[in-house]
């Protein structure tokens, strides 16, 4: 089931979740480390909705090989619940993720297949503690990191700013660390979560459009009654 909702609900989340982490009380370069985390805070308390292009590279440390992704994602944040995410893959292939009322559908038209399930059902994964990180409280992400590390400046391609951070889980984890490039608005338009096994996923938006509105039933899929439905 990983293989199935992994990495495609993290790529959908990951970018949003990093951006509520705490403020550090000390820091050799507070400073700026201060000033990525204002901009941060701001840009998810001001966020409404999220519509952009999304790209993912799967890369496997033991083949030495990435797998590529290209697609659309919609978002809209929900205090205290589990936000509304539609995340399309249009290369390699198609396929549609929609999460709604804690609750998915990955859709796979090639195969005429729907698998569904709840948010809940994922917490039990490899990967929950990353899922978790959307719903935690100020208090939960300040004993969750680390103090960053690695923080500069950095020009993505396409001649975007960011300044970059990384952030390593205090406790145990199914990832080693995660890198945030963060964009001149606050908007963590690039990370990269690096596994035990240093498989890692690097997820990045593009042509960003912020607090546009979106249709609520971009986030319900009508499927057919021919599509076999698999509980996740």
């Amino acid at each position: 089931m990983k293989k199935l909702i992994f990495p495609t609900l993290v790529a959908a989340l990951i970018l949003i979740a990093v951006a509520a982490a705490p403020v550090p009380k000390t820091n050799a370069q507070a400073g700026m480390v201060s000033s990525i985390y204002t901009r941060m805070l701001r840009n998810q308390q001001s966020l409404k909705t999220l519509s952009a292009d999304i790209g993912m590279e799967k890369y496997n440390a033991q083949l030495r090989e990435p797998d590529n992704y290209y697609g659309t994602v919609r978002y809209i944040p929900v205090a205290g619940r589990t936000a509304f995410v539609r995340l399309e893959w249009n290369k390699p292939q198609h396929e549609i993720l929609a999460v709604a009322n804690g609750a998915y559908v990955l859709y796979r038209p090639r195969l005429n297949m729907a698998y569904v399930g709840t948010t809940n059902s994922i917490h039990s994964q490899k990967d929950s503690d990353v899922l978790a990180l959307m719903n935690m409280s100020a208090t939960q992400l300040r004993t969750r990191f680390g103090e960053p590390q690695d923080v500069r400046e950095e020009i993505l391609w396409g001649g975007v700013w960011t300044q970059h951070l990384t952030v390593t889980p205090k406790s145990a984890a199914s990832y080693k660390y995660i890198e945030v490039w963060v964009d001149k608005e606050g908007m963590p338009v690039q990370t990269k979560m690096v596994e035990k096994n240093d498989d890692s996923t690097t997820v990045r938006l593009s042509n960003v459009a912020k607090n546009q509105t979106i249709p609520m039933d971009q986030f319900t899929l009508k499927l057919d009654s021919s599509v076999k439905r698999v509980k996740g």
